[in-house]
């Protein structure tokens, strides 16, 4: 091991390594339930996400140690599982097959780009701010997500506002929607007191919580199951079982639509928002970690984007959104992982929890919106990185932020923005700073909303 990933030469040694490969788990492993109930929510079958998340994410990131050394992990990227399911699915009206086939175009231009420096030059050629902006616009897109699911905010006569606990309380359904929506707001403070306290797998610590008080409540009455309205069991029907069945979602991809324009848009949001997570997480985490070169480089970072890219591909055949880095590598970062087999011990951990399925898919709606509104929180921390004091970087950056949550769509944010920062600086004589990228895809996206 130490000849393999190098231990000595880095600082670290194999228990350090486990530790940080069990930490780093402990706060992404939400994700085996978060996935399933966002990506359920485009018609897909819970139980093979699931199966399909886990084996994706321990191939992601054993391909991580093995490409690259780092010690990062990988699994479904919040956000473009929001994207696939609720604006491509949901929003456009592709079938889910076609959202998967999506993914998979995506991952073989990855692949392709990742034997390249391509994917550097176009990180380089898009405005920091923007770069930026699209992170926080998805954390806020995130959070709104996570209050609808857990229906504190509904739809009203002012198109969204506050569930009413009065007005349950006359129709009879507090015992089973409104309680939850009590727990759901108990768990967002619990999440936040947790984070606050910097407790390790503070997000997955906030679901099993959440839960935990919610199975209280159905075993004391206070929580009444409502199958017909939605509200479900919240008691797992076992502990351990066989992992779930992959085969409603193994290699269900549909190539119909694959030469329309609006699929190309589709491929290319998915491509940009990736880009710019995976690249900006694996630079922001090696530099916590003090990885980077005396160029600010960070070596190895054509295999870490070899690994996220083979991650896409094989996760889109399996049935699952996006593979992304995660930043919550930085938490097995900061206790000490240092190579490939931090990811290797977290990957392993994905494949051990295929065996506990019925406890991840019996976690309800109201226990992961939480986490949807912490990571949010996460997300929106960047939006102080963003150039305030200078106009014509501030604002196209504020478009693209506020477009994405009120318009419902991470794509709708991305074309405001570049199409508002090719505008603006053009309008103001400064179009020497547009790269030449930039020029093109505002001609794209103008042409979209032209001619679709």
């Amino acid at each position: 091991m130490d000849k393999f990933f190098k231990l000595k030469e880095r600082g670290t040694d194999v228990r350090t390594e486990f530790i940080a490969g069990i930490t780093t788990f402990m706060t992404m492993a939400y994700i085996l339930a978060v996935n399933p109930s966002i990506l359920g929510a485009a018609g897909m079958d819970t139980g093979a996400v699931f199966t399909a998340t886990a084996l994706a994410s321990a191939l992601a990131s054993i391909c991580m140690a093995l490409f690259a050394n780092l010690p990062f992990v990988l699994s479904a990227g919040m956000g473009l599982n929001a994207y696939f399911a609720y604006t491509v699915v949901l929003g456009m009206g592709y079938s889910w097959e076609v959202a998967l086939t999506a993914v998979f175009v995506e991952g073989i231009v990855f692949i392709l780009l990742s034997l390249t420096n391509v994917r550097e030059a176009i990180f380089n050629a898009i405005p920091a701010g923007l770069k930026v902006a699209v992170s926080v616009g998805i954390g806020l897109f995130i959070t709104f997500i996570g209050l609808q699911n857990a229906h504190i905010v509904v739809d009203g006569a002012t198109l969204v506002g506050l569930f009413s606990f009065k007005g349950s309380i006359q129709a009879g359904t507090f015992n089973s929607e409104g309680i939850t929506v009590v727990l759901a707001l108990i768990g967002i403070l619990i999440t936040a007191f947790l984070v606050i306290k910097n407790v390790k797998g503070n997000i997955l610590l906030g679901i099993l919580i959440t839960w935990i008080l919610g199975i209280i409540c159905q075993l004391t009455g206070l929580y009444v199951p409502a199958p017909d309205a939605g509200f479900y069991s919240l008691i797992p029907s076992g502990i351990v079982s066989a992992p779930a069945s992959i085969a409603p979602t193994l290699f269900k991809m549909d190539f119909s639509v694959i030469g329309s324009l609006n699929f190309l848009v589709v491929v290319f949001a998915f491509l940009f928002v990736d880009i710019f997570d995976t690249l900006g997480t694996l630079i922001g985490c090696a530099t916590k970690a003090d990885m980077l070169d005396k160029d600010g480089k960070l070596p190895g970072i054509k295999g870490a984007l070899m690994a996220d890219a083979v991650g896409t591909t094989v996760g889109a055949c399996l049935g699952t959104s996006t593979i992304t880095t995660f930043v919550e590598s930085s938490s097995g970062i900061a206790e000490g992982g240092r190579t490939g087999l931090t990811s290797i011990v977290s990957g392993a951990l994905f494949l051990l929890a295929l065996f506990f399925s019925p406890i991840f898919l019996a976690i309800p709606s109201f226990a992961t919106a939480p986490a949807l509104v912490v990571v949010g929180f996460f997300m929106m921390q960047q939006v102080a990185k963003i150039a305030w004091n200078d106009m014509l970087e501030a604002i196209p950056a504020f478009i693209c932020i506020f477009t994405m949550p009120f318009m419902y769509s991470i794509s709708e944010g991305i074309a405001f923005g570049v199409i508002s920062y090719v505008v603006l600086h053009a309008a103001a004589g400064k179009a020497k700073k547009i790269t030449p990228l930039m020029w093109v895809l505002a001609v794209l996206f103008i042409l979209k909303y032209i001619f679709l």
